[in-house]
């Protein structure tokens, strides 16, 4: 199997991933968040945040929250107070770790509730 059948399978699934969870009436930016397709179309395969793992999306999601969010503080408040960089940094840390977390229970739960298996198991063909 080459390449280009690879990404097809791949995109397939995904297709069929974002079909179901428009079924269960989540929202769509819910679903596939901005950040999240960008990253599809930047070519990874990254699994939509119902399908993914808890770990996958506490880490996913409290980093870029971590970088945006001190991003942020820095340039709208920290640059225009004295505060040592290590407290920002830790800031940043602290507040991506407990975003990260809270959005994790988030999807764990929306997965629970709509009966959604985990990535390896979602089989696109047994749709009906």
């Amino acid at each position: 199997m080459n390449t280009t059948d690879t990404n097809k399978q791949r995109d397939q699934k995904r297709q069929a991933a974002l079909m179901l969870l428009e079924k269960t009436g989540i929202t769509r930016s819910n679903y596939a968040p901005p950040y999240l397709r960008l990253i599809w179309r930047m070519g990874f395969d990254v699994a939509p945040p119902h399908f993914a793992q808890f770990w996958q999306n506490a880490l996913f999601s409290g980093s870029f929250y971590t970088v945006g969010w001190g991003l942020l503080m820095y340039f709208f408040v920290w640059s225009k107070v004295s505060i040592a960089p290590i407290l920002m940094l830790n800031s940043s840390i602290i507040a991506g770790f407990l975003f990260g977390l809270t959005l994790a229970c988030y999807y764990a739960y929306g997965k629970r509730k709509h009966g959604l298996p985990s990535w390896q198991d979602f089989k696109p063909d047994t749709l009906s």
